[in-house]
């Protein structure tokens, strides 16, 4: 389910974390805040750009990088090569449909992982993430459990 946020709450949240307030800020933070899907760069410009073109990929990539930077939103890499934008920055993990490639939130208190007593050579861990692989819900009820 998405997120509702107004745009004085997006506006506020750039000014909290040191971001100065620019339409493409507010429209690309906005359009993160309402979507669960990871989108990508790409993802990001057909929506901003429906009707009329407003922003360059240049635009987006570097309005991203801002907001990650600021801290309001991640990268996360799931497949080779492609980046994908989470408004959520906080600690979660993802489970990813092999089937259909859809991406979902998984809480962090879900999954249970030690990792600070299985890594052989005593390396320091300050932080993990999980990506869990299977067949999402709606492609199980489809039948649709072809392998990506």
């Amino acid at each position: 389910m998405a997120n509702v946020h107004t745009s004085d709450s997006v506006v506020e949240a750039l000014r909290t974390n040191g971001l100065r307030v620019t339409p493409q800020r507010v429209a690309v933070y906005n359009n993160l805040l309402k979507r669960s899907d990871h989108p990508t760069v790409d993802q990001i410009m057909v929506d901003l750009n429906q009707g009329l073109p407003i922003s360059s990929k240049a635009t987006v990539y570097s309005t991203l990088s801002s907001l990650r930077e600021a801290g309001l939103v991640r990268e996360i890499l799931l497949e080779e090569g492609v980046t994908r934008y989470d408004s959520n920055v906080a600690p979660h993990h993802h489970f990813r449909c092999s089937s259909c490639g859809c991406i979902i939130d998984i809480p962090w208190n879900a999954l249970n992982v030690n990792l600070a007593a299985s890594l052989p050579g005593g390396h320091a861990v300050s932080s993990h993430e999980v990506t869990v692989y299977g067949v999402c819900n709606d492609c199980k009820s489809s039948g649709d459990e072809r392998s990506n």
